[in-house]
């Protein structure tokens, strides 16, 4: 039995299907956001509402599962949700661990985030899966709570759990297109006009779910990997995605001060309307960062992998955009 939290998630959702596809029996479970129709038909997956903070209900989820991929967590950079973020990703992990620990499962695989590796601390040095977290103001609510979160895994590790971590870039790919990386399409079919100059490692969601499978059915414990097709430009993803679409690509540049006013701009007319907030202190800094990760580690361990080339990623999501939104053609 392979337990999958997070399952309805933008990743999870992709992770189900690739388990379904080989014949896993799945328990998948979700809190807040209920599958739809198309993931509730999966062959040999069975879907529960668990809350994850509940150890009582992690103790139930987890009754004879061997395998588990943790992929549930709170994503969010609006500093209201902070706190709640901050809990949730580490105790629901703390929970797991535990009772994976007590229960002697096989394996399992961790879904954390390259955020979790810090910020490089000399300008164009790569970031590999050995550097050391260091505090940091540059580091969001997000990353501190994944490191933090990780920290229960290595835990569970140091107990005896047989664990390994996945670090996922910006995981590209098709998904709720108001929600997290796959926005973006929406926000470039609009022909925002603003780009920065940072520049950060990307990755299709495809072949995080590919890597996630393959690590688990590997006996490669005691590690993370940085995935990652490579380093590109925030304009370069934006002009591709522009030119996929058939729309204006970015031509402004937006400096660390315009910025600025843009965040501010936002979470004020966000406050005055109570819409959920898009752009933010810590997304607009990040935005003006370049961070460069080293993918080769997944590489070394696993050579017969290999990434999606980041055009045939944008090319699939807005053929999918486009299909969902016909009037938008």
């Amino acid at each position: 039995m392979v337990l999958v939290t997070g399952a309805s998630g933008f990743i999870g959702q992709h992770l189900v299907r690739l388990l379904s596809s080989r014949g896993a029996n799945v328990r998948a479970l979700y809190h807040r956001n209920a599958p739809g129709q198309e993931l509730k038909e999966l062959p040999n997956v069975d879907w529960y509402k668990y809350d994850l903070l509940d150890v009582y209900d992690v103790a139930e989820a987890m009754y004879n599962v061997t395998e588990v991929y943790h992929c549930a967590a709170r994503v969010s950079f609006d500093p209201a949700h902070r706190e709640e973020m901050m809990h949730f990703n580490v105790e629901s992990t703390a929970n797991l661990v535990n009772q994976a620990l007590e229960q002697g499962i096989r394996k399992m695989v961790y879904l954390s985030s390259i955020a979790a590796l810090g910020r490089a601390t000399e300008s164009g040095l790569e970031i590999t899966e050995d550097v050391e977290w260091e505090e940091s103001k540059h580091n969001s609510a997000y990353a501190q709570s994944k490191y933090l979160a990780e920290m229960e895994v290595w835990r569970g590790i140091g107990e005896g759990l047989n664990a390994a971590i996945i670090n996922p870039a910006p995981v590209l790919g098709e998904g709720n297109w108001e929600e997290g990386s796959a926005r973006l399409m929406t926000v470039v079919y609009g022909e925002f006009p603003f780009y920065t100059e940072g520049v950060t490692a990307w990755v299709d969601v495809r072949d995080v779910v590919a890597a996630a499978y393959t690590l688990m059915q590997s006996e490669v414990c005691g590690e993370r990997f940085i995935l990652s097709v490579g380093n590109h430009a925030y304009k370069e993803v934006f002009t591709m995605m522009a030119d996929a679409l058939g729309k204006k690509p970015p031509h402004i540049r937006a400096s660390p001060f315009m910025s600025g006013l843009v965040w501010r701009f936002n979470a004020l007319k966000n406050a005055l309307t109570g819409r959920p907030v898009t752009i933010t202190r810590e997304t607009a800094a990040t935005a003006q960062r370049k961070n460069y990760y080293d993918n080769t580690k997944f590489l070394r361990f696993f050579p017969g992998f290999s990434y999606t080339p980041l055009p045939e990623t944008v090319r699939r999501m807005a053929d999918a955009f486009l299909k969902e939104h016909p009037k938008k053609r």
